[in-house]
């Protein structure tokens, strides 16, 4: 478990000192013991008033991040267990209102235990209130991320968590959708705990509390500085074109290339990533997804690492470009596979789906991808990934239809034939340039796009 903070504990915790302006909110009237006439109702606010020395279980207003403004929503856990009434409805509604209003991101920092019990389905329907809100915001092209506390169960996480952008949580908080009292006697406990929603991809990542400003701050700047395009980074790797079909194969698959980490080094000067594709999987091994400063403005970015990129990576990748879109983020996509996971895991996991989910994204985005062949570009599962239009390649990669050893299979040829099958297919950089397929060639610092 951990730490738990107040509601103003934690709202100094992540605000610049002195920014926090409380909200103003309509007081709604309550008949006693209402709207149920739980008997003691009214006791029991009272008493949870007097503890905290708060009106209700969220504290909103308004601050700086790390010198970005947001909306803030504090829960306090010390009111009725942070549960959502309709009064907490009331000043969630005030809360992302002003948000649109004033065009200013969202961050609810969360500790609830759910809806509260005494106003019966009067608060459970507060979550259709508080999911509304954030569609609205979401549709507004306004970020949201939130930060779970200690504990984080029931509606609150499965709107105001699960539903953010960016989901960030504090080490040790309990985290899920059942609380600890009415989940199944033999649960495994870890997976109710932040570092267990990170692992299956519903959280992005476990922050320690010292280091919460900051990363939130970062987070806020990203997601509210976009660029106007992808850049189109440098090649890394060695120079000159290969001379064969098959050496353009030897030089993308050699250990020694560059792979994605150096792009993105070497492009950004932070960033910070996203992790998951929010139905239980991540594939952090083959797919880097996130947002990073280029030039002092935000570009997103999906890459691959050279692996067989796996179905969660796919939508993860998915996930980043909606999102990429939706606050006008513009996206640099790296392609290095050498295609897709085929083995049955990946089949049970929905990898035709998954891919046609980055086929989608790329094709409906509004914003501009750029995209760059770093490495191997096998078959569709790299192609996925690629702009049509405004897709690059380094000298040390190929990009085709099929592997050559792949294709000599099919075609029933000896394996002294996959060289010549390499040829025959035209993968060069050189070859995709004449055929239309890239638009160009990068090349290294010195030297000079080639159209």
């Amino acid at each position: 478990m951990s730490e738990r903070h107040s509601a103003r504990e934690i709202l100094a915790l992540v605000a610049d000192p002195g920014s926090f302006s409380e909200l103003p909110y309509v007081v709604r009237e309550l008949t006693s013991d209402a709207p149920l006439g739980w008997q003691g109702y009214d006791a029991s606010r009272a008493r949870a008033a007097e503890r905290t020395g708060e009106e209700e279980s969220v504290v909103c207003g308004t601050a700086s991040v790390e010198g970005t403004p947001a909306v803030l929503i504090a829960f306090e856990f010390g009111f009725l267990g942070g549960s959502l009434g309709e009064r907490t409805g009331d000043r969630l509604e005030a809360a992302y209102g002003h948000a649109r209003a004033h065009r200013l991101p969202v961050v609810p920092l969360i500790a609830t235990g759910g809806s509260r019990m005494q106003e019966g389905m009067l608060a459970l329907s507060q979550l259709q209130r508080v999911a509304r809100q954030s569609a609205l915001t979401r549709e507004s092209g306004l970020p949201q991320i939130a930060v779970l506390r200690d504990p984080t169960t029931g509606g609150g996480w499965a709107t105001l968590g699960a539903g953010a952008d960016v989901v960030l949580a504090l080490p040790g908080a309990q985290v899920g959708f059942a609380g600890s009292r009415v989940r199944p006697a033999d649960a495994d406990p870890a997976a109710y705990t932040a570092e267990g929603q990170a692992a299956v991809g519903s959280a992005d990542a476990v922050v320690r509390p010292e280091e919460l400003r900051e990363t939130l701050g970062q987070w806020l700047r990203l997601l509210t500085t976009p660029a106007q395009e992808a850049p189109v980074p440098p090649a890394l790797g060695i120079a000159g074109l290969p001379a064969t079909g098959w050496e353009a194969v030897r030089r993308a698959r050699s250990p020694e290339r560059p792979r994605a980490q150096a792009y993105l080094d070497a492009c950004f000067t932070h960033r910070r990533e996203i992790s998951g594709d929010r139905c239980g999987g991540t594939d952090t091994g083959g797919m880097l997804c996130g947002f990073g400063e280029h030039n002092g403005r935000t570009v997103a970015f999906a890459a691959q690492t050279g692996t067989a990129t796996r179905p969660a990576g796919y939508r993860t990748a998915a996930r980043l470009i909606r999102l990429a879109d939706r606050l006008g983020i513009p996206v640099l996509t790296l392609v290095d596979t050498p295609g897709a996971a085929n083995d049955a895991e990946a089949e049970r996991q929905g990898a035709g789906a998954a891919i046609a989910e980055v086929f989608g994204a790329v094709a409906s985005a509004r914003v501009p991808i750029t995209t760059l062949v770093i490495g191997e570009g096998g078959s569709g599962g790299a192609l996925a990934l690629a702009a049509p239009g405004n897709t690059w390649a380094t000298p040390d990669s190929y990009f085709s239809v099929i592997a050559p050893e792949l294709a000599a299979a099919i075609l029933k040829r000896p394996k002294d034939d996959v060289e010549a099958t390499a040829e025959q297919l035209r993968i060069r950089p050189q070859d995709l340039v004449e055929l239309g397929v890239i638009r160009g060639i990068v090349h290294h610092p010195t030297e000079s796009l080639s159209s």
